[in-house]
């Protein structure tokens, strides 16, 4: 592992851990086993590290979705969710944290709800055979959503609750 995918790594564990304003640079550093100039070289600002970590933690869980239905889209999160815990979205958690205030944190939870949008059109559209209407998109994207921040107080469980009702909009918007 080279010293900016090390760095990446354990800002996001410490992030997702702790949060964004309470994980110092310096408490970067010291946990990635690196000076403090090293990291401000490596990462530049911690809103561009911030945003480094978001783009690839977005692009590992997006690299599971590769999926040809809503079951399976629901069944990835519980699966995800039983190896990284089950903490809310760490893009929400950003932009909660951080608010609009930062550009570069702004644009990447942007980014990648909308990437996350397009892949459940995707799937949608693999079910279906065809393109899926908006309409039914967002209410896949608000249940996803929806069962990320419940599980993170209510438990795992709640995704298989929320997968079973997407599977009745996506059945309802076939018949």
């Amino acid at each position: 592992m080279n010293i900016d995918e090390k760095l990446i790594s354990t800002a996001e564990a410490l992030f997702d851990c702790h949060g964004f304003n309470a994980t110092g640079m310096d408490r970067l550093a010291q946990a990635a086993g690196m000076s403090s100039r090293t990291l401000y070289k490596h990462a530049g600002s911690k809103n561009e590290l911030i945003a480094a970590v978001l783009m690839t933690r977005g692009q590992r869980f997006l690299q599971r979705l590769e999926l040809d239905s809503v079951e399976a889209l629901f069944d990835a999160l519980r699966c995800w969710m039983s190896e990284e815990g089950a903490r809310g979205c760490l893009f929400l958690r950003a932009q909660g944290e951080i608010g609009s205030a930062v550009p570069e944190v702004t644009e990447a939870v942007t980014a990648y709800k909308a990437r996350f949008s397009e892949t459940v059109r995707r799937i949608l559209a693999r079910q279906f055979g065809a393109g899926p209407d908006d309409e039914l998109v967002e209410q896949v994207v608000i249940l996803f959503e929806g069962a990320t921040a419940a599980a993170s107080y209510r438990g795992v469980a709640v995704v298989a609750t929320a997968g079973r009702a997407a599977t009745l909009l996506v059945e309802r918007a076939r018949a």
